[in-house]
Parts: structure tokens; sequence; C-alpha cells
């Protein structure tokens, strides 16, 4: 099941489980649209492109809920941006 995570992973801002801005890599890595255009649409950890994280159903919440673990991982963009060229 997809972990619903509760902060951005490079800014670490607030991330509502029904943002329409977040972004998620193959790995589940969730980045804000910002961040993901900073970025160049490519995932720093695993190199793969991003996609817009599906909202999990409120009613579903409950039993299914968002987690709790913050993974903050700044990204030293200009080392990002040069690794891609």
């Amino acid at each position: 099941m997809l972990e619903i995570r509760p902060t951005y992973e490079n800014c670490n801002k607030a991330l509502p489980y029904d943002s329409k801005e977040a972004m998620i890599c193959t790995f589940e890595c969730t980045y804000c649209k910002d961040c993901v255009t900073l970025l160049k649409e490519v995932c720093p950890n695993c190199g793969g492109g991003f996609e817009k994280r599906p909202i999990r159903p409120k009613n579903l919440l409950e039993k299914h809920s968002v987690s709790k673990t913050l993974i903050h991982k700044t990204v030293g963009v200009g080392i990002h941006l040069q690794k891609l060229k």
C-alpha cells in the first residue's frame, strides 16, 4: 500500500493527505511540484521520474492512516543538476 507521508522530502513543508501538489517516484520519494521542477523532474535518490501522488479517499484514512515518519533529506540541487549533464 502507498505510504502517505506527512511532509515533503526536500523542502519539509507540511503535506496534507489530499494535496494535489504531491509528486512521487517509483520508490515513493515525495516532493512538491516546485521541488520537482527544480530537480528537472528526476528523483535525486533513484534517478527515476515523478508522477502525481494519488489521493487516498477520506473514508479510508482511519483504517489506513497517514504515516507519522518524517523523511527529510535536503537535496543539493546544484550537485543533482551536474549529475544530470
